[in-house]
């Protein structure tokens, strides 16, 4: 069974929407470790809302803060210290989506990032990269900051308006595998998400 961490060069990436796309194309299980903020319409609530299949289970989170800020500063107003030792993989026998929270360099609390927790978690790390000025930059520092860690990366998705050549170099810079893109989409419902089922199986 695959598990991949779905994790954005930064916040608003379109990390949810991917998760969502990658959790109907495999049929696979759904958790979010960290919620920040927006507990009536989490980002485990908008997945299910987007998934059709009824193999999916979607795990509760490890940590709900109330506060739509970084979760290091969240679980602070909430009284509450994140620890890495409680955010713990869900027993599944199935494939497993995991979705980040911001970028990798965001903070749980004042001495852990969250890629410190993809490390401890040892899976996969499926990257969604999207084309703004500066966007090159903040791929291949997320990039070079993975494979740093010796942590490894599935491939690269784009997500929104095409770049030839932003995608271009940093494909040829990476030597990552490019698994697809995601359009721009006025809106985004279950018909969108089950579009691309087909396109994102990730077949080895």
């Amino acid at each position: 069974m695959k598990k991949y961490f779905v994790t954005g060069i930064g916040t608003d990436i379109g990390k949810t929407v991917v998760a969502a796309i990658l959790t109907e194309a495999l049929e696979a299980d759904y958790w979010k470790p960290v919620q920040s903020g927006d507990l009536h319409n989490s980002d485990t609530m908008k997945v299910q809302q987007l998934v059709s299949n009824s193999k999916t289970i979607f795990h509760p989170e490890s940590y709900q803060l109330t506060q739509p800020m970084s979760p290091h500063a969240a679980a602070r107003i909430d009284n509450i210290k994140i620890e890495l030792s409680k955010i713990t993989l869900p027993q599944t026998q199935n494939n497993l989506i995991i979705e980040g929270a911001g970028g990798l360099m965001v903070p749980l609390n004042d001495k852990t990032l969250i890629i410190d927790l993809i490390q401890q978690l040892d899976v996969e790390v499926i990257l969604v990269s999207q084309n703004y000025l500066g966007s090159i930059n903040h791929t291949i520092l997320s990039i070079d900051a993975l494979k740093t860690r010796g942590i490894n990366i599935a491939g690269i998705i784009f997500n929104g308006n095409e770049n030839s050549e932003t995608e271009k170099f940093i494909l040829n810079h990476s030597k990552l595998r490019f698994l697809g893109r995601v359009k721009q989409h006025d809106s985004i419902n279950k018909d969108v998400i089950l579009s691309y089922k087909n396109q994102f199986q990730l077949n080895e």
